[in-house]
């Protein structure tokens, strides 16, 4: 039985992620959220309802502290969240220590669980925020050392990190999604929507979303407050 294990934000990229893995036919698809303290869950919402939409196997909300830690405007309120304008250059506060690291780890744990093989992240290292875990070396590297450290992959089981968005733009992306039927309207992007998952239509992530839209020739169905 083929089964693959989506890592689903609630975002654009994670959705798409989504929407590719249920294209490849898999016998079984399970999705993965995380409640790591960000500033809202509307994100964690829009997950549910998608992993809902497309009939997953399973849909794991996976509870962790790392926003105790600090160290982002996403995980600590008194961290202003920048406007796309004053997050540009360098390495951006939004970016949260270690996220995709421990996310793919503990994915990785369930995957070896449940005998799933594929692993879906919706990293992307061309319109994105410069997060240094959503380069391709990154997701290479992790692969590796998926396959050294597991007794799957010790046993000729390994794993694939499918990481199908690393090299596309955020229209093309877009593009895809909608050539798949992925509803957009179903999700949340902005780094400080409201509990309604309404977007602030401001911040680094609102920015790459409305490009994305705008030169993919799409209409954006983005609700903003």
């Amino acid at each position: 039985m083929s089964k693959a294990v989506v890592l689903l934000s609630g975002g654009l990229d994670s959705a798409t992620c989504l929407a590719i893995a249920d294209s490849k036919g898999y016998d079984e698809i399970h999705t993965m959220s995380f409640d790591y303290g960000q500033r809202h869950k509307a994100e964690l919402l829009a997950a549910e309802k998608l992993s809902e939409a497309y009939g997953v196997a399973a849909h794991k909300v996976v509870r962790l502290s790392i926003g105790e830690f600090g160290g982002s405007a996403l995980t600590d309120t008194n961290t202003a969240v920048p406007s796309a304008d004053e997050g540009a250059g360098g390495i951006p506060v939004t970016y949260v220590p270690a996220r995709n690291t421990v996310f793919l780890s503990i994915a990785l744990g369930y995957a070896e669980v449940i005998n799933a093989q594929d692993i879906y992240v919706g990293v992307n290292a061309v319109d994105y925020s410069g997060y240094p875990d959503c380069r391709p070396e990154f997701i290479s590297a992790f692969e590796t050392m998926a396959n050294l450290a597991t007794k799957a992959g010790v046993q000729g089981n390994g794993f694939n990190i499918v990481a199908p968005l690393q090299s596309l733009t955020k229209a093309e992306i877009i593009r895809q999604g909608s050539a798949l039927g992925l509803d957009y309207a179903m999700t949340v992007s902005c780094y400080q929507a409201d509990a309604q998952g309404r977007a602030c239509g401001t911040c680094d992530s609102c920015h790459l979303r409305q490009l994305g839209f705008e030169q993919a020739g799409v209409e954006d169905p983005t609700n903003y407050f």
